[in-house]
């Protein structure tokens, strides 16, 4: 296997024709392409990720699994949403903490679709219990949160993202200094991408050297909750 992983334009392609035709029976007609041109290939790219996540973010784990692993499932949950298309109309890839139980734990995010391309690294929408720690460690280094967030490498690949709370959350300052981080309801950084980066070759090393660049915010959310980096 190649140490670079990419994505391929049939994946793209499959993703097109199943926004297209998103119900159970065209579906279960083109399972196998399914499983050939979007399932095999995100795999792939998910094996060829291990090796560097054990080099610059050991307790982050790529699981190439079909089911419980890294790859986020292609089944949309419609239980209650009004939406009830039932496929997700994307590759997504989530890095997880070795101690993570959901997606809203600390993690790196890989999405793919026909419309946007977009690398993540944080924690979505975190339980009450860390979104606290995280917004009472801002609250008490504000120097380390903005060196984390201001690092020079960081930021010129990320930025932060995410809904944020129309008033300060209670107890804590309205006059603080970083008040309106301490208001997100997510701890995001994302970096956009064009579609044709997923396709080339180097798509891997875009990857690699963004997750890299996001070890200083990385670490200090999981000082946050707890967790070692």
């Amino acid at each position: 296997m190649a140490r670079y992983a990419c994505f391929e334009p049939r994946s793209i392609r499959f993703l097109e024709e199943l926004k297209a035709n998103n119900n159970r029976e065209w579906f279960k007609e083109h399972k196998r392409r399914y499983e050939d041109d979007v399932l095999d290939v995100a795999l792939r790219f998910i094996i060829s990720m291990q090796e560097p996540l054990a080099e610059f973010a050991p307790r982050f784990t790529a699981v190439p699994t079909r089911v419980g692993g890294s790859l986020m499932r292609v089944y949309r949950d419609t239980r209650f949403s009004k939406n009830k298309l039932p496929y997700k109309t994307n590759i997504g890839i989530q890095f997880r903490h070795e101690q993570a139980k959901d997606v809203h734990s600390p993690g790196y995010y890989v999405h793919i679709d026909p419309d946007e391309v977009f690398l993540g690294a944080g924690m979505w929408r975190p339980d009450a219990d860390p979104l606290r720690g995280i917004r009472e460690r801002i609250a008490a280094k504000p120097l380390e949160w903005q060196r984390a967030v201001g690092d020079r490498s960081f930021s010129r690949h990320f930025s932060l993202g995410g809904e944020q709370l129309t008033r300060p959350p209670r107890g804590f300052d309205r006059d603080h200094d970083c008040i309106d981080d301490i208001k997100r309801k997510s701890f995001i950084a994302v970096r956009s991408l064009e579609l044709e980066d997923c396709l080339k070759p180097q798509f891997q090393k875009t990857v690699e050297s963004s997750f890299k660049s996001a070890e200083p915010f990385m670490r200090f959310l999981c000082k946050a909750v707890g967790v070692r980096f």
